[in-house]
C-alpha cells in the first residue's frame, strides 16, 4: 500500500526543497569530505535497516537534539528519510538554525535500497 502525501505536505516539501541542496545517491557516493550521515526516519524504520555509517536522529527530535550530537555548525551534514521529503524539512529546519553545509539525499532510503547498496541493522 502506497501512501498518499497531502496537497498541503507537498507545498512545503517544495518550499523546502526550493531552499534546500539535495545530493545523489551517486553524488554521495563519490563525496570525498568528511561528513555526517544522519537518519530523520522513525525509530521503527530505523531499527529495520539504515545506511552504514548512519547516526540516527529521528525528525521529531532532531531540532531539539542535533546541538549535542553535532556541535560544529559548519560541519557538512547529509539528511536522509524514506524517500526525501522528512530530511528536506529536516534540513531547512537545521539551516534557519544555523547549519550551513546541509544537504537532503535524493530519494532517501528507498533510492538506497532500489539502487542495490548496502544496509545494516544495529
Amino acid at each position: 500500500m502506497t501512501k498518499q502525501h497531502s496537497a498541503g505536505f507537498l507545498a512545503m516539501v517544495d518550499a523546502a526543497k526550493s531552499r534546500v541542496r539535495e545530493i545523489t545517491i551517486e553524488q554521495y557516493n563519490a563525496h570525498q569530505a568528511p561528513c555526517v550521515l544522519i537518519d530523520v526516519r522513525e525509530d521503527l524504520e530505523w531499527q529495520k535497516g539504515h545506511l552504514p555509517q548512519a547516526m540516527h536522529i529521528g525528525k521529531g527530535v532532531i531540532e531539539r537534539d542535533i546541538e549535542s550530537k553535532v556541535q560544529d555548525k559548519q560541519q557538512t551534514l547529509i539528511l536522509y528519510c524514506g524517500g526525501g521529503f522528512r530530511s528536506a524539512l529536516a534540513a531547512d529546519a537545521l539551516q534557519q538554525m544555523g547549519y550551513s553545509d546541509v544537504l537532503s539525499l535524493a530519494g532517501g532510503y528507498t533510492a538506497w535500497v532500489n539502487a542495490g547498496l548496502p544496509v545494516v541493522q544495529d
